[in-house]
């Protein structure tokens, strides 16, 4: 192994991460297949009883095309924007029998706590949104673009967890993992399925950390390799490893020790 190129090499220990990445892919896919997607723009598939939609007229079956001057293009943006607006009258433009209505509607302020106990306030409708069949092109795509979506959400909060913008209490050790996997298997297969993909993201992005131990530090030598033109010595791989090994050991212990916390254990 040590006599084939670099690049060969570089290959080799990027190919796990590759794998989870396909993984993830074809897991998200599989879930569009079966599940389908959110219609877009959003269409109201149900209205719940007593709630902030029924109460100002909507119905199964409208488009909702903006809120206020917004326009809005998947079911994710409204809910956004209507959490947002606990309490707030808001202007839904919806089509209905090929017709334009303006429908003003209050969302209605529901209380939460997260796992800290911290008490918070968001808005809901209580509309469900209409999921439409999708191929097999336009599934492979979609899971492209979540597998993307989650590498991105987690670099970013990686980063500011690095600046100090962000509190690493949200990691998760494998009894987080367990508890949020027992929710999952709860809501069902499906979700239990998104959350494997989410899982396989997350492993092949920590793995390609540029930390020593995981493939990233691997990678991170054979890049000096390349610039260099030779191998590092022993002792700095060695010292790199041994640091590696802490750093790793350490998150472990963290994510643990933030696990512990949030079930009440410590």
């Amino acid at each position: 192994m040590h006599m084939k190129p670099v690049w060969q090499r570089a290959l080799v220990a990027s190919a796990g991460p590759i794998a989870n990445f396909i993984l993830a892919i074809v897991i998200f896919a599989a879930v569009l297949l079966v599940s389908g997607k959110p219609a877009a723009p959003p269409v109201v598939e149900a209205v719940t009883k007593g709630s902030a939609a029924e109460m100002a007229g909507i119905r199964p079956g409208d488009a909702i095309r903006k809120v206020g001057n917004v326009a809005v293009s998947d079911f994710s943006e409204l809910q956004r924007i209507v959490s947002a607006n606990a309490g707030h009258s808001l202007q839904l433009t919806i089509i209905r029998d090929h017709q334009q209505l303006v429908v003003p509607v209050v969302p209605a302020t529901i209380e939460a706590s997260d796992s800290k106990g911290t008490k918070y306030s968001f808005g809901r409708l209580g509309i469900r949104d209409t999921l439409v069949k999708v191929g097999l092109g336009e599934a492979l795509a979609g899971g492209v673009d979540q597998t993307w979506f989650v590498i991105a959400q987690t670099g970013s909060y990686a980063a500011k967890i690095v600046t100090g913008k962000e509190s690493p209490d949200q990691l998760h050790g494998i009894l987080g993992i367990g508890e949020v996997s027992g929710e999952a298997a709860q809501i069902g297969f499906m979700a239990l399925l998104s959350l494997a993909g989410l899982m396989s993201v997350s492993i092949g992005f920590v793995n390609l950390l540029p930390i020593p131990v995981l493939d990233g530090g691997h990678l991170l030598y054979y890049g000096c390799e390349a610039v260099l033109g030779r191998p590092l010595g022993e002792r700095a791989q060695e010292v790199g490893f041994r640091l590696g090994l802490a750093f790793v050991l350490c998150l472990m212990l963290l994510a643990t020790f933030n696990d512990l916390v949030r079930l009440n254990l410590f």
